[in-house]
């Protein structure tokens, strides 16, 4: 891990540059629904996977007012047509404020459509995800890139990404010789680590450079580490300074047993002396 002020100073290298959304946040329009009567339940490999992400993504967009992270909630993109909506599982808007915090998102309103939205792969909208929702994300809603990802280990890896070019061509994104895929729009790249504790094939974010976006719980651990490094270096640093002490003490010690030495030899030699001439002068 990189000390603190570099990552920054790259995070400010490499974040993503924008135009602010035309339209003004909002929370809530009134007969557009935002809550799913239909409700699916999530996985306990999908709800890690989206809480990480959307932690990590919502983490290094902090500094930046007009990005908006969205987890799980309905995007309804024409208005008037209750019918026309999504619920991706994270999604990323370029342009929006990041506060108040929205019940839903409606494109009209905001004057912005999201950038970037990631889909984790679950039995029951697969098909959906792999398919129709590339045409919907990318040529209905104008949505920039689309990614989808496997997150249980059990079955087939599987991460694949869009993106829509200025011609309106939809191409599928080539991943790099890691397997990883690159975002244009967030100028950062994505690829899978498995996490066998878990059992989740975690895709996380990482800066165009390699270097990772943490967690909370790894950063604390660095931290934590850092501290017991410093703290190792400090105990060092006081025993060397005790040892340089007691050293001091001991030549001081054989300095002063030194100088007494000194003291009783020339006494010695003067009583010698002085013997010396009383027996010349008998």
């Amino acid at each position: 891990m990189k000390p603190v002020n570099d990552f920054a100073r790259k995070q400010h290298k490499y974040m993503p540059t924008f135009a602010k959304a035309t339209g003004k946040p909002t929370v809530y329009i009134p007969g557009y629904s935002y809550e799913d009567e239909e409700h699916i339940p999530t996985t306990g490999f999908h709800g890690e996977q989206i809480s990480i992400l959307y932690e990590q993504l919502s983490s290094y967009f902090a500094t930046q007012p007009h990005i908006y992270v969205g987890v799980d909630n309905f995007i309804y993109y024409r208005e008037g047509d209750v019918t026309k909506s999504v619920a991706p599982d994270i999604y990323v808007v370029l342009g929006a404020a990041k506060f108040p915090l929205r019940r839903s998102f409606y494109t009209w309103a905001e004057g912005a459509t999201p950038t970037v939205v990631f889909e984790f792969l679950s039995d029951s909208t697969a098909n959906e995800d792999r398919k129709e929702k590339v045409h919907i994300y990318l040529r209905d809603m104008g949505v920039q890139e689309y990614f989808l990802h496997q997150p249980e280990m059990e079955k087939p890896a599987e991460f694949r990404g869009w993106r829509r070019e200025p011609s309106g061509t939809i191409v599928e994104i080539t991943s790099d010789p890691r397997g990883a895929l690159f975002s244009e729009s967030l100028n950062l790249s994505f690829r899978w680590t498995d996490q066998h504790h878990s059992h989740v094939r975690l895709l996380r974010p990482y800066l165009p450079d390699g270097t990772p976006i943490t967690t909370a719980i790894e950063e604390r651990n660095l931290h934590a580490a850092a501290k017991k490094r410093v703290e190792a270096a400090e105990l060092g640093l006081e025993e060397a300074e005790l040892r340089v002490e007691a050293e001091r003490d001991l030549r001081a010690e054989a300095e002063a047993r030194a100088a007494e030495e000194t003291v009783r030899r020339q006494a010695l030699e003067r009583e010698l002396e002085q013997l010396r001439r009383e027996l010349e002068n008998r």
